[in-house]
């Protein structure tokens, strides 16, 4: 037997620490306007782009909920956002959006456009009155805020991400002038895509399922007729459930990242493979 010698030191050496990558969701400084910010997607967007240090611009009309949302979002980022209370059918509060956000950032590097209305109507139930507020809020004040946003989406080489819908790939009965509106957007990000390509800005959007946002219950649709379309979607999903606002926003901020650097003028659905199915 070898003498055991207590005396002898042991040289460990030390674990070398690897520090992670930049993560490419690192929104740190870069200023994003979210417009339908008050509930539903828009807020769960303001609260993903907060997670990763953005610089929020929220927007709405709802003035306690996004007060609510605003308040969330300095909890997670200790930034507290540039409220803008605003109704998108009016021009000179479109206008405000992009002017105080300048006022306050000084830049802007990504433009999400989440604002939306909805009304349930068929071909023959659908007043005029009902297609001018659709389109007036889904197309109309988006091509405006667009427009006013580009020039200094252009020097950030930007992004810009609008909100559609299932239903601007697929035809959902009962819900037309919103089919249309949303299938215009759909074309109005292809042609922004190409527009602006070469001027290093991107556009694309996301087409979640509609019952996704709380806009879908409104005076046309009580309680009891949402609910019995969640358990009718569990049979027209392909994933058997609807999406979930957070992880629309996810997809949102990947869409405006780094990592999708060579995507533009897509429409990605994240609807649960609604898209994918046929009608039932």
């Amino acid at each position: 037997m070898f003498p055991m010698n207590f005396n002898r030191s042991i040289d460990i050496e030390e674990p070398v620490v690897i520090p992670p990558p930049p993560s490419p969701f690192d929104f740190k400084n870069k200023v994003i306007i979210i417009t339908g910010a008050c509930s539903g997607i828009g807020a769960a967007a303001a609260m993903e782009f907060a997670k990763w240090g953005g610089l929020l611009t929220v927007v709405g009309r709802n003035k306690e909920n996004l007060r609510v949302v605003a308040d969330k979002v300095i909890d997670v980022h200790d930034h507290s956002p540039l409220i803008v209370h605003a109704d998108m059918t009016k021009d000179e509060e479109v206008r405000h959006i992009v002017e105080k956000t300048i006022a306050t950032y000084g830049r802007i590097d990504v433009l999400v456009n989440s604002a939306s209305v909805i009304e349930i109507g068929s071909i023959e139930t659908t007043t005029m009155a009902q297609y001018d507020r659709v389109m007036d809020v889904n197309i109309r004040a988006v091509f405006q805020l667009t427009s006013l946003a580009v020039p200094y989406l252009i020097e950030t080489k930007g992004s810009i991400v609008n909100v559609s819908s299932v239903s601007g790939l697929r035809s959902i009965p009962g819900v037309i002038v919103y089919n249309l509106s949303k299938a215009a957007l759909d074309q109005f990000t292809r042609c922004i895509a190409v527009e602006l390509a070469q001027k290093g800005v991107r556009c694309n959007s996301v087409n979640p399922v509609v019952d996704v946002i709380d806009i879908q219950k409104n005076d046309d649709l009580d309680n009891e007729a949402y609910e019995n379309w969640l358990v009718h979607s569990k049979t027209t999903h392909a994933l058997g459930r609807k999406g979930l606002e957070d992880e629309v926003a996810g997809v949102i901020a990947f869409l405006a990242s780094s990592m999708a650097n060579s995507i533009t003028g897509a429409s990605l659905p994240v609807d649960g493979g609604r898209h994918a199915m046929c009608p039932r």
